[in-house]
């Protein structure tokens, strides 16, 4: 498999080509933001805080996953901003025991509201099943996530923006880093328009195969006609900060975070993700973090020989099958 000579996505990857020198096309025609564009969007960012902070509720409502990104944000949020956080968990089924323990230990220490939504295994279960088995979406959705990954955010993104909605919460942060999410969208107000088009692209072709049990975590179509001004702002502040991973280790483990020892190389909090992964590669060939991983590396905030071994490393195979019992289902190749 031949990769970039800049980042680290290979040959397999939907589109791609690669000039004389090695170079792919995505390198060529993504911006890497400069430290002004960085600067303007903090500022932009900053502003917007002190417009919504202080109001009678919460001020930012953060989908907490007790990741290692997720808690940065929150630890930003908090302590930087002193914004009164709710952290928002979405408990799958496969949260790391050690996550959960993260979870507690750093809302606890950061003051922030812990509140965490916990759908019934079986539902979980078959959801995701099906989601690791079938086509669900289609090949664009799933470039830079799991078929499983994104059956999981999906519904994470729909509740949370419900719970904002439902709370009169300002803010929705997410720790989404420099190569998960561009920029230009660190900070974007939500509306009703773009949560239709999202919900087709997700929600549509889940409850079609799970049924109307998963109805009730999308908004329906009272809230979407909720008037556009009661709609929060999405923020994701890592955007526009240095992002270093080392460092961002460091500053949460010296408040008490500690690192999961049974999760992937890719996931701080998800037992399923050794499994998606390895579904993922089985079915196209291209590890599901690439985009992800190339985004960071092209924006110096991580080697391209550490990226290069993230996307290389095959999966703990004890982890895969652990998820794929849990599933009920059987392991390809």
């Amino acid at each position: 498999m031949t990769y970039c000579a800049k980042c680290v996505l290979p040959d397999t990857f939907p589109g791609i080509s690669f000039d004389e020198e090695g170079v792919c096309n995505y390198c060529r025609k993504t911006p890497v933001p400069t430290d002004e564009e960085k600067r303007e969007h903090l500022k932009r960012f900053e502003e917007l805080i002190g417009r919504k902070r202080g109001g009678p509720g919460f001020d930012c409502l953060l989908a907490y996953s007790g990741g290692k990104d997720s808690t940065y944000t929150l630890m930003m949020l908090t302590q930087e901003y002193n914004l009164r956080v709710m952290a928002y968990t979405f408990d799958n089924g496969f949260i790391s025991e050690q996550a959960k323990a993260n979870i507690s230990t750093m809302t606890d220490r950061l003051g922030a509201t812990s509140i965490l939504f916990r759908p019934s295994f079986p539902l979980m279960r078959r959801t995701f099943g099906l989601a690791a088995g079938k086509m669900l979406y289609s090949p664009k959705t799933l470039d830079r996530a799991s078929s499983i990954c994104t059956t999981c955010i999906g519904i994470v993104k729909a509740m949370i923006l419900k719970t904002a909605l439902a709370y009169g919460i300002p803010l929705v942060a997410y720790g989404w880093s420099p190569g998960q999410a561009p920029i230009a969208s660190a900070v974007m107000q939500t509306n009703p328009r773009l949560q239709r088009i999202s919900q087709r692209t997700v929600r549509d072709p889940l409850v079609q195969a799970v049924g109307n049990e998963l109805s009730p975590f999308f908004l329906s179509d009272d809230e979407l006609a909720i008037d556009q001004s009661r709609w929060p702002v999405n923020i994701h502040p890592l955007a526009f900060t240095d992002y270093d991973e080392d460092e961002i280790l460091k500053k949460i483990k010296a408040i008490g975070w500690v690192k999961p020892e049974d999760t992937d190389p890719n996931s701080t909090n998800c037992l399923l993700n050794a499994l998606a992964n390895y579904l993922h590669r089985q079915r196209f060939s291209f590890h599901p973090y690439a985009w992800e991983i190339a985004g960071i590396v092209r924006s110096g905030s991580m080697d391209r020989e550490e990226g290069l071994h993230k996307v290389c490393q095959d999966e703990d195979m004890t982890m895969v099958r652990y998820a794929a019992d849990m599933l009920g289902i059987d392991i390809p190749g």
